[in-house]
């Protein structure tokens, strides 16, 4: 997969969205005052601090700021973040159809042509106009805490998004490049099956390959395989790659080696996105994607795979959220349609406003309630 693009004039005037300022977050990192926006990776190996989001389709925007500090991680506003109702979520693919699409995987196994397909759905509910991506980023930091938290606004950019993702995509420093795919999800350890682990197993062999197209031969190992992780409500496995990327290889080498990320694809890649295609009725955008940050004067990075992720879309004014399972030989299309559910149902009550710790009389489970 390839980019270009163009550098974005600021002394241009293209009509603004909203009156919020264009600002990037991550954890505490906040970015400020916007210098240009470009679709050409090779900025990223340039100088300056970058927010990046990729959508899973391959357009990506990259945004360098003047201004970085560090803040304390953002606490929840009152009013701030205008949510759609819980009812007015719609998914692109129903109960009757997802669970059509996991059987279909199924004979594209049994027929030799594909190992593992990730099959996903896009929810979206209206949202208010005033609606700040980045007042849902402090409600999910609160609600559903992530390692890879975050939001990048640009307002005019068609880019408004929060994540809570817990997935790393791609860490650099300097020349070592690492990634962290997940894949085996459940409650609960007890609820990992044989089939979450082999699962893994795969995708951490499909990685390997693809960071070993940019990596110095040899250099590519696996320090942790099908470690057990706890998130809010729910558990994953997860494993690291890591290499060192050969003389020349910069960041559009390595992005078109690896994206889109291996866990949300599957294996063989180019099958399962034929199939994704195929079997998907709307398009993933950021989710699936990439979501974070590149410094490239200290030649760090770090972007995460955009799961538990929101976006905001102006043209149609609906806020996005995808939900997705990994459909292998083994796959029950009941239980992988309950996995998308369990994905999905604590923050979509986040950014509903009807999420609350468990206990509580008001909101219920920890979980938040099911999709309908």
């Amino acid at each position: 997969m390839t980019w270009s693009g163009h550098l974005w004039d600021p002394r241009h005037t293209l009509g603004r969205v909203s009156d919020l300022i264009p600002l990037a977050r991550f954890g505490g990192l906040v970015a400020t005052g916007l210098l240009d926006v470009t679709t050409d990776p090779a900025a990223l190996d340039s100088t300056g601090f970058w927010a990046v989001c990729a959508s899973f389709e391959g357009g990506l925007t990259c945004a360098r700021f003047a201004d970085v500090r560090e803040e304390a991680d953002p606490a929840p506003v009152p009013g701030a973040w205008h949510g759609p109702a819980a009812g007015e979520w719609t998914s692109s693919l129903d109960r009757a159809a997802y669970e059509a699409g996991v059987r279909r995987i199924r004979e594209h196994i049994a027929a030799g042509e594909v190992y593992q397909a990730n099959l996903c759905r896009v929810l979206s509910a209206p949202v208010a106009p005033d609606a700040d991506v980045d007042a849902l980023t402090a409600l999910l930091t609160g609600g559903n805490p992530a390692p890879y938290a975050g939001t990048i606004r640009l307002p005019g950019h068609g880019v408004e998004v929060a994540t809570a993702s817990p997935e790393l995509f791609l860490r650099r420093r300097g020349r070592t490049v690492e990634s962290g795919p997940i894949k085996g999800t459940g409650r609960t350890e007890a609820d990992l099956l044989e089939k979450d682990h082999a699962e893994n197993v795969m995708i951490v062999d499909l990685v390997r390959n693809d960071i070993g197209r940019v990596c110095a031969t040899g250099s590519v190992t696996v320090p942790d395989l099908c470690v057990v992780e706890k998130h809010p409500g729910l558990v994953h496995l997860v494993s690291t790659v890591r290499g060192e990327l050969r003389d020349g290889a910069g960041w559009p080498e390595l992005l078109a080696a690896s994206f889109p990320p291996g866990s949300v694809t599957g294996a063989p890649k180019s099958s399962a996105l034929r199939i994704i295609d195929a079997l998907e009725t709307a398009p993933r955008g950021p989710y699936c994607g990439a979501v974070g940050w590149v410094d490239a004067d200290r030649r760090t990075a770090q972007l995460a795979v955009g799961i538990r992720t929101f976006w905001i879309d102006r043209t149609d004014g609906m806020l996005r959220f995808g939900t997705g399972a990994g459909i292998t030989w083994g796959s029950d299309p009941e239980r992988e349609w309950r996995e998308t559910e369990l994905k999905a149902s604590r923050l979509l009550a986040i950014a509903s406003g009807t999420y609350a710790p468990s206990g509580s009389a008001a909101y219920g489970t920890d979980e938040g309630g099911p999709l309908t």
